[in-house]
């Protein structure tokens, strides 16, 4: 099983010791990239992590989430999202830049950090950078950097003031999807709408914690519209029908938790909005070809 990785896990594989600093709410540090041990051999699996990081880096990657993979030629701003599992693939072994590592309550007076888009939207978390870009971006990445090191009484309040500069920096370089719904026709409209009421059931993190919509009638209710229409309209915007969509979605968080918890197929069921195992192992081996079970004993990539 891939473990879920909390920052004592994340400073032990960066060969870091656990003299932390811990600021008076939550936690932040900034790490050099060139610091970092080469992984060799196999990458990364996918793994969900209890901390934030934005990454400022330089070096040819690849950034690996489990229905797509970004390519970095150069330079990037890297936000990620813990909840969100990927890997990060080193394709030359010459990487350069900083780690901003801390978790949610460090930014807790700003609000909280899954609402930004640069974490929220996998399109708006990796920004490619111009030469320009990476040296505004750099200045404040040290300056970070210089007052984590002072003992200047009110640093981390400071930290957190520019911190919040390369977030919603990085934000106005993309396009903010709330402006998506200007312009666009009736049925674009409502494609967005439905998928972030989707989107917003995930990802499942708890073994206690169940998604309430799983149906395209839900789903239509609480858009206030005929199931018809919104069919109608889903299938013009994606070519894919509510109930594919909802299916497509279910299956790719049950995949994950398969691979990466111990919970049983019942609790996974049970989370997935099942209330039989057996209809969920159903549901689950019609649109992947398997059971659940035999879905976990396959080998990771």
């Amino acid at each position: 099983m891939v473990p879920f990785q909390n920052l004592n896990t994340f400073y032990k594989n960066v060969n870091k010791d656990q003299d932390l600093p811990i600021s008076e709410v939550g936690h932040f540090n900034i790490i050099t990239i060139e610091n970092l041990p080469l992984q060799k051999g196999k990458p990364v699996s996918y793994a969900r992590r209890s901390y934030f990081k934005v990454s400022l880096v330089h070096g040819h990657s690849k950034i690996h989430y489990p229905e797509s993979s970004t390519e970095i030629m150069a330079s990037a701003l890297v936000f990620t999202n813990p909840m969100i599992p990927y890997h990060w693939e080193r394709v030359s072994e010459k990487q350069s830049g900083l780690i901003c590592v801390f978790t949610d309550d460090f930014l807790s007076a700003f609000g909280n950090a899954p609402d930004f888009p640069v974490f929220k939207y996998a399109d708006s978390g990796i920004i490619l950078l111009k030469p320009k870009e990476t040296v505004y971006f750099k200045r404040i990445f040290l300056r970070m950097s210089k007052e984590l090191d002072s003992d200047y009484r009110f640093k981390y309040d400071l930290i957190r003031c520019l911190l919040m500069e390369v977030i919603h920096e990085a934000q106005k370089m993309q396009p903010d999807h709330r402006n998506l719904l200007i312009g666009s026709n009736a049925y674009e409209r409502i494609a967005l709408l439905f998928g972030e009421l989707l989107e917003r059931q995930f990802p499942i993190a708890l073994s206690n914690q169940r998604i309430e919509m799983n149906a395209p009638q839900a789903f239509a209710s609480q858009l206030n519209i005929h199931i018809n229409h919104l069919n109608k309209a889903l299938k013009e915007v994606t070519g894919k029908t509510t109930s594919e969509l909802i299916s497509n979605r279910i299956v790719q968080e049950a995949k994950f938790l398969l691979k990466s918890t111990t919970w049983s197929i019942k609790e996974i069921a049970w989370t997935m909005g099942f209330d039989e195992p057996n209809h969920f192992s159903a549901f689950f081996k019609r649109h992947n070809g398997c059971t659940p079970k035999q879905f976990r004993q396959i080998p990771n990539d």
